[in-house]
């Protein structure tokens, strides 16, 4: 071939070689000669060395490499330019978010030169018009990314030579000074570290690998290794290492923390087993002893199937000992061996499993003495201060085409103040919704009233027990000491339209209760009060019924308020709604012997005198028997909502700005003709307001009758005594505040908000640049993330470009009070209870002076004691890998 053709014949492949480039300018970053002669002369049989003479990239200048160098199109593109060289080195060199690809192999850079004669590749990064570094090379093959500050890698064996390397393994990031990687992608490391600290530069802690091999996504095997934190080598060392890894669930061995406490001793907590059973449920078994003879076990399970359930199990037993064993048997042994259990589970069931049955689960049962035993809840005032849990299991299921559902449920109500406990198993409801059965089927004309009238039905199955002993709970009887019974509720109402402005509505209700036992009583002259004698199990059907009929309409009134209170009268109208309503409702005397709910007794009282009474055969039951006495009761209700509405200025419209004054003002009241004496109820009343835009809800009653020198009310009112229509009993309620520093501002905002247009995202967008990314030149590369990226100032910045000075805090309030009849007092010359103010406050509040730092409290008052109740501080230190944290309860209990 004559030089004509030769220089044609490589003018061609150079072409087709490098096709798609996009050319501007910038100075090539200089490489050593020495290198380049390195990397020609590196020994192709060597394999596991990391060192530069005896490397693998080969570049053998032999026709039969040249020829099958490279056996695949190379797709290159860059944002600077591109420089190709045909002096018989045939050198390709990129400038400015370089690019390459070849198969699965992906390398961008600031720079990057290749050599077509050696299939040698070389990036590197570049330095900026102020001498910063940029543009670091990054090598993508497959899903494995390496960040580089220097790389060379050879088309044909596949193998790379790296400086500065940085790659991530399972949650955990290496790097190294030197790393040499294999075609079966194996990393061979000199100096190398291994963290889960992002900051790869200066990593808060890490273990020093003097040389490892890396098998991505399986393991990492290093020679001596040692740990080093804050730049500091600790003494704590190993003479080789075996890291292993894997994207599925593991299992492995919890380590244990150290404690020390007065009562208990020295201890290991926490430490166990985990258990990676499948990807659907995991168990946790752990562990706690004590210097002293305390210890405990923990088992801990979460599971979750996609679109059925999740949910997570939690069983501990703790066995507690204090004080000295040596003093067990003496009168003032301090010794004592507690043992407690504890349960908590929590199901839920996905929305999409089933549309027609649902199952849910919230269980949290306990010993008494659990939470003062057990340290996680010593520290925890909200656990350690709860006198009440509550465990609920419930399963519900609707018919699809039938109104009808059935749910059942179980719970358990526990008292830590007097260890008892309510159990009920089960609760079973069977309901079925409204129907109408004198309806049309096919609609023709006007509904007629019959057809108005509709039903509906309820039943229940209960088994329960109140107020039992823990210790005593399994000892008792489920027939004698359970309450159990079937109940069931049908009403029967409709409603009917009266001159176009009054609402009817009568309704009729009948209840029905099935229990299995009676039980007969009678008085006792000693104790002074009823006794059981006899216990009858069998079939009791009790039944009652009752009638009402109600009617109600709605006033509207438009007015404007009077001028004497002001010019802000002007052009405002006051709407009032009231709304009245009138309810008859009797039922008979089930009291009557025909019904035989009840049993007549007499006895004989301090004066001698023979007093009759009565007792239900059914106190003992769940739902017991009918009230005794004939009902027929007109109660009285008027609600009332008042509204202001006033014009905006600038605006001709009256209903353009809307005040609420009292959202709603109610009283009620009911008089039994049929009542033997105090036929009138107490007065109730409710007022809900807007306070400062917080909504105050307030509700009380007031006494109607007078009372006795026993406090015992007496048939006469108080309207006859001239005493009022009534004495106001009490009420309740409660407040809750914060203030935090958008609080603050919004008090004393005006004008202008100078920080308004402060950039928040603590950047400067003059600084931002969209095109500023990796593989920007060709669309076919998808952008990834570098880990070398500069940590984001988060710190905001006002627009003369000073920092903002901004410390969040938070100070909350919550406030309830209580005002009523102290009932354990009488003022026997007044005939009236005295008041009683019940008042409880808690506070809470955090702040954080740094970024880093938090401090946070919470406290509560006691107003009977005049003291505060419990207090508890901490303080954490946020330290990027590390947080540092103690907490300290100077007030209350430990």
């Amino acid at each position: 071939m004559n030089k004509k053709g030769s220089y044609c014949f490589w003018v061609c492949f150079l072409l087709l070689l490098f096709a798609g480039q996009k050319a501007m300018a910038q100075e090539p970053l200089p490489i050593s000669k020495s290198v380049i002669e390195a990397l020609r002369n590196i020994d192709e049989s060597a394999t596991d060395s990391i060192s530069v003479k005896n490397d693998s990239i080969s570049t053998q200048k032999n026709d039969s490499i040249k020829s099958n160098a490279i056996d695949a199109p190379i797709n290159t593109t860059s944002r600077d330019s591109m420089v190709m060289t045909m002096d018989g080195k045939n050198m390709l060199y990129l400038f400015g978010e370089a690019s390459i690809k070849y198969r699965e192999m992906d390398l961008t850079g600031e720079y990057i030169e290749i050599n077509a004669d050696s299939s040698l590749v070389y990036s590197s990064f570049a330095l900026d018009s102020v001498g910063e570094r940029m543009g670091y090379p990054i090598f993508k093959e497959g899903e494995k990314q390496y960040d580089m500050e220097q790389v060379w890698y050879n088309f044909k064996t596949k193998k790379m030579l790296v400086y500065g390397i940085i790659t991530q393994e399972g949650e955990g990031y290496l790097t190294a000074e030197k790393t040499k990687k294999m075609p079966d992608d194996d990393l061979f490391m000199n100096d190398g570290k291994y963290s889960t600290c992002d900051e790869h530069e200066h990593p808060h802690f890490y273990i020093k690998l003097t040389k490892a091999r890396i098998r991505p996504k399986k393991n990492v095997v290093s020679g001596p290794a040692y740990l080093v934190i804050e730049d500091v080598p600790m003494p704590i060392g190993i003479p080789f290492g075996f890291f292993p890894f894997s994207s599925d669930y593991s299992s492995g061995v919890l380590m244990p923390t150290y404690g020390d406490e007065m009562t208990r001793g020295f201890s290991l907590r926490d430490g166990g087993y985990y258990f990676a059973i499948n990807n659907h449920v995991d168990l946790a078994l752990q562990g706690e002893i004590y210097t002293k003879g305390s210890w405990g076990l923990n088992a801990k399970s979460n599971y979750r199937k996609m679109y059925k359930y999740s949910g997570n199990l939690n069983a501990s037993y703790l066995v507690t000992v204090m004080g000295d064993k040596d003093t067990k048997g003496l009168e003032k042994s301090d010794y004592s061996k507690t043992k407690d259990i504890k349960l908590t589970w929590s199901h839920s069931q996905d929305s999409k499993a089933n549309p027609f049955s649902t199952m849910s689960a919230s269980v949290n049962f306990s010993t008494s003495s659990f939470d003062r035993n057990s340290l996680n809840s010593i520290y925890d005032p909200d656990v350690y201060s709860q006198n009440t849990k509550s465990s609920n299991i419930t399963y519900s299921y609707r018919h699809p085409t039938l109104p009808v559902s059935i749910s059942a449920n179980t719970s358990v109500n526990q008292s830590s103040r007097d260890t008892t406990l309510s159990f009920t198993l089960p609760n079973l409801n069977i309901s079925m919704s409204q129907i109408y059965p004198f309806k049309r089927k096919e609609q023709v004309g006007d509904q007629r009233w019959y057809e108005k009238i509709y039903m509906s039905y309820t039943g229940s199955v209960m088994n329960s027990i109140n107020n039992v002993k823990e210790y005593d709970f399994l000892k008792k009887n489920v027939i004698k000491d359970w309450k159990n019974g079937m109940r069931h509720q049908i009403p029967i109402a409709t409603s009917l339209n009266l001159f176009k402005y009054i609402n009817i509505s009568p309704s009729f209700n009948y209840t029905e209760r099935w229990y299995t036992s009676q039980v007969t009583q009678r008085y006792d002259d000693q104790l002074k009060r009823l006794v059981p004698v006899d216990t009858l199990y069998g079939f009791n059907r009790v039944y009652d019924f009752s009638g009402s009929v109600s009617a109600n309409a709605k006033l509207y009134g438009l007015f404007k308020p009077w001028r004497l209170f002001g010019k802000w009268t002007e052009g405002v109208q006051i709407r009032h709604v009231m709304t009245p309503s009138v309810s008859f409702s009797g039922s008979p005397d089930f009291g009557d012997p025909r019904y035989g709910y009840y049993r007549e007794y007499e006895y004989v009282d301090a004066n001698g005198n023979k007093v009759p009474g009565a007792y239900s055969l059914y106190d003992h039951t769940l739902w017991r028997a009918p009230s005794p006495g004939k009902t027929g009761a007109l109660n009285f209700s008027l609600e009332n909502n008042l509204e202001a509405k006033a014009p905006v200025a600038g605006s001709d419209s009256i209903s353009d700005r809307k005040i609420s004054l009292i959202d709603n003002l109610g009283l009620s009241m009911s008089y039994n003709f049929l009542a033997d004496s105090m036929k009138w109820s107490n007065l109730r009343a409710s007022i809900r307001i807007k306070l400062f835009g917080h909504p105050l809800s307030l509700q009380g009653e007031f006494d109607t009758y007078l009372y006795d020198e026993q406090g015992r009310p007496i048939n006469q009112t108080r309207l006859n005594a001239g005493k009022g229509i009534g004495r106001f009993r009490g009420t309740s309620t409660g407040y809750s505040y914060s203030l935090n520093n958008d609080v603050i501002k919004k008090w004393f905002k005006k004008g202008d908000n100078k920080t308004a247009g402060s950039n928040t995202n603590g950047s400067d967008p003059l600084d931002s640049d969209p095109s500023n990314t990796l593989n920007s030149g060709d669309e076919s590369n998808p952008q990834r993330t570098s880990l070398r990226q500069a940590k984001k100032n988060s710190e905001n910045y006002d627009d003369d470009g000073y920092q903002l000075l901004n410390i969040p805090w938070n100070l909350s309030f919550n406030y309830s009070i209580n005002l009523g009849y102290d009932m354990q007092r009488f003022d026997k010359i007044k005939r009236e209870y005295p008041y009683k103010i019940t008042q409880t406050v808690g506070i809470n509040g955090n702040i954080s002076p740094t970024k880093a730092w938090n401090l946070t409290f919470n406290t509560s008052y006691d107003f009977d004691y005049k003291k505060f109740a419990t207090m508890q501080c901490s303080i954490s230190r946020q330290m990027h890998c590390w947080t540092m944290s103690a907490s300290v309860i100077p007030i209350g209990p430990y």
